[in-house]
């Protein structure tokens, strides 16, 4: 089969640290660690494993990030290399092992890339335990070789299929994953809306996690797949009061609103003059940016993690705020965190996806974002913006890494 694989070394963080400010070559091109490659098929590492030949994936704001370096490299030593990438993926079954027993050869699904203790081949009694509270986002066996063997040696090390080295991720044309990672998918969704049931799970984990208040505002800061996502859940899972969101361009603040933002603000003086409109009073000190007092947002959804977004947040948040930050924040150089102490805010950090308890029930974030998808019919598939063959990656790649250049906001790639 055909993949896109990235490889990782000290020698091409280097060259994209360097040439990369001057050629995207030494980020996606003949320069980079990024390859089209032949490849063999992966083969089932056991009878409850199914195979899946993809339809489409998705290119996320966190593979842009490990691709340009930019990302931290705290958890390099949570994947393997070199990976296909890839792990927002819609696919079709194609074959399962004889233990399969929650999908069949031909239906269409999605699938949680997270790897658990259970898809490493451990027994339940010998979980984790992040996955024994089926928290398995966090598992922490994640940096070790599992017990599951694949071509006669232990599974490698990795928390998550697209940065794996023996299960390969949805920028090639077939994917492996334990059954207990694979979801059906209605007929009522369309492609273009079911390949998004990742990101809409992330946001809706964490939204679930740190639910609004009654009617609270709500601020959700950020252009990109996550915040819009962020959006939606809010409102699939009920929230009705007034939800500000902070998007840069026209075409993005249009899907905001679509999604159920109340009012859309470009950052900078429109956001400013929404913070005064909830009653706060701004000052300035002698030194720094402006500083604000008196009401302000009790909830920030940041779906950016930059040091600007970030210190946004705290400075927009009202006394004993909570801010959650989605965004993959990572190495925060000159971040002011006054206002962590001075108004006592709370910051959670969400990362994936598990067991909720929704409507009295524990399910899968994954099945409780599909069938919300499914009541309220909102228009996701919106965020798709873009669409590439696999054969033109450096293309779709550009353009996910430019977003004001090209427009994206949700860029796939086709097998």
């Amino acid at each position: 089969m055909k993949g896109v694989t990235f490889d990782v070394s000290a020698a091409r963080f280097i060259l994209a640290k360097t040439a990369g400010r001057i050629t995207d070559s030494a980020l996606f091109g003949a320069l980079s660690g990024v390859r089209l490659r032949d490849l063999p098929s992966p083969q089932l590492p056991g009878p409850e494993w199914v195979e899946i030949e993809v339809i489409s994936a998705g290119i996320c704001g966190s593979d842009i990030g490990n691709l340009t370096y930019a990302s931290s490299p705290a958890m390099e030593p949570f994947g393997s290399f070199p990976a296909v990438l890839g792990h927002e993926i819609l696919g079709r079954v194609s074959a399962v092992g004889a233990r399969v027993t929650r999908v069949s050869p031909g239906q269409r699904v999605t699938m949680d890339p997270m790897i658990s203790c259970t898809a490493r081949g451990y027994a339940a009694d010998n979980s984790c335990p992040s996955c024994s509270m089926g928290l398995h986002s966090t598992c922490e066996r994640a940096g070790e070789e599992g017990i599951a063997r694949l071509d006669g040696r232990p599974m490698s090390a990795g928390l998550t299929i697209g940065y794996h080295r023996d299960l390969p991720g949805g920028w090639g044309e077939k994917v492996i994953a334990h059954q207990s990672q694979v979801f059906t998918v209605d007929d009522a969704v369309a492609d273009n809306a079911a390949v998004l049931l990742e990101p809409l799970s992330i946001a809706l984990h964490s939204v679930l996690a740190t639910p609004p208040v009654d009617q609270e505002p709500v601020l959700v800061i950020g252009s990109g797949t996550i915040a819009l996502c962020t959006i939606w859940a809010l409102r699939a899972t009920g929230f009705r009061g007034p939800l500000l969101a902070q998007a840069k361009r026209e075409h993005e603040r249009e899907l905001a609103r679509a999604l159920g933002a109340t009012e859309v603000v470009t950052p900078g003086p429109e956001a400013r003059q929404a913070l005064i409109e909830t009653g706060a009073s701004a000052y300035m000190p002698v030194v720094g940016p402006e500083v604000f007092s008196g009401g302000g947002f009790p909830l920030i959804y940041d779906c950016v993690g930059s040091p600007s977004s970030l210190a946004q947040s705290l400075r927009f948040s009202s006394p004993r705020g909570r801010v959650v930050v989605i965004g993959c924040a990572g190495e925060l150089k000159k971040l002011d965190l006054t206002f962590l102490w001075a108004r006592e805010l709370r910051i959670r950090g969400s990362v994936g996806y598990g067991l909720e308890t929704w409507r009295g029930e524990r399910r899968h974030t994954f099945e409780i974002a599909h069938d919300l998808l499914v009541e309220t019919g909102a228009p996701v598939q919106d965020m798709v913006t873009h669409v590439y063959p696999l054969a033109q990656y450096r293309d779709a790649l550009r353009a996910a890494a430019n977003h004001r250049r090209s427009g994206a906001v949700k860029v796939l790639l086709q097998p």
